[in-house]
């Protein structure tokens, strides 16, 4: 049986296999700081033995014996990695669950059987989604070809590397989004209370 060591490894070598379509449009997964060490280990055996065929097991071996020898200092630039990593991936995914959030609003709509109150509020956005909102068109103007996947990565990419200025605007109309929700919904509750009947009680949850 398989090691969890000798499973990343494994997954290394597999790296350039086909996926299926459905996969190819979600984010690359995360890495951990122990993944990207095996990783540079792997790219400078191959510098410096580009004709020798690396033995499996043993090369597996031998980066855990590194690595558990290595001090605090020498990982940390694998853990920056890491954390890079995972500030890119939650990008990324966050802007991939809004695009196919979007692609398949109006199928949920459609199976919807509860009929929304027309008075409920709508509920508040937050700032990347404002941002987002603003990006998607300029998107695929300049990249019509690109699936939901690649979209929401352009985006991801956007936002990582957006201006301070131009990010504060967002997050200003965020909040004032916020603000006038909170005042709408404390009304629509009161309403409520008192017995005004607005429709169905099912609050429009497709704008989360």
């Amino acid at each position: 049986m398989c090691s969890p060591t000798q499973n990343f490894l494994f997954r290394l070598e597999t790296t350039r296999i086909e996926m299926p379509k459905s996969e190819e449009t979600k984010p690359r997964g995360k890495m951990t700081a122990y993944a990207f060490f095996v990783q540079t280990c792997r790219e400078e055996h191959k510098r410096k033995h580009p004709e020798e065929q690396v033995v499996f097991t043993e090369f597996s071996r031998k980066c855990a014996d590194r690595w558990k020898t290595m001090s605090d200092f020498e990982k940390k630039r694998f853990n920056m990695l890491a954390e890079n990593d995972k500030k890119r991936y939650d990008v990324e995914i966050a802007t991939f669950n809004v695009e196919a959030k979007n692609t398949t609003a109006e199928g949920k709509k459609r199976r919807r059987k509860a009929k929304k109150d027309p008075n409920a509020p709508k509920r508040n956005l937050t700032s990347f989604f404002f941002f987002s909102n603003d990006e998607r068109p300029k998107v695929k103007e300049v990249n019509p070809q690109f699936s939901i996947g690649e979209t929401a990565k352009e985006i991801g990419k956007r936002w990582a590397d957006i201006d301070p200025k131009v990010k504060a605007k967002y997050e200003k109309l965020s909040e004032n989004d916020k603000i006038r929700y909170e005042k709408e919904k404390a009304e629509y509750e009161e309403q409520k209370k008192n017995g005004v009947d607005g429709g169905d009680d099912t609050v429009d949850s497709d704008s989360d």
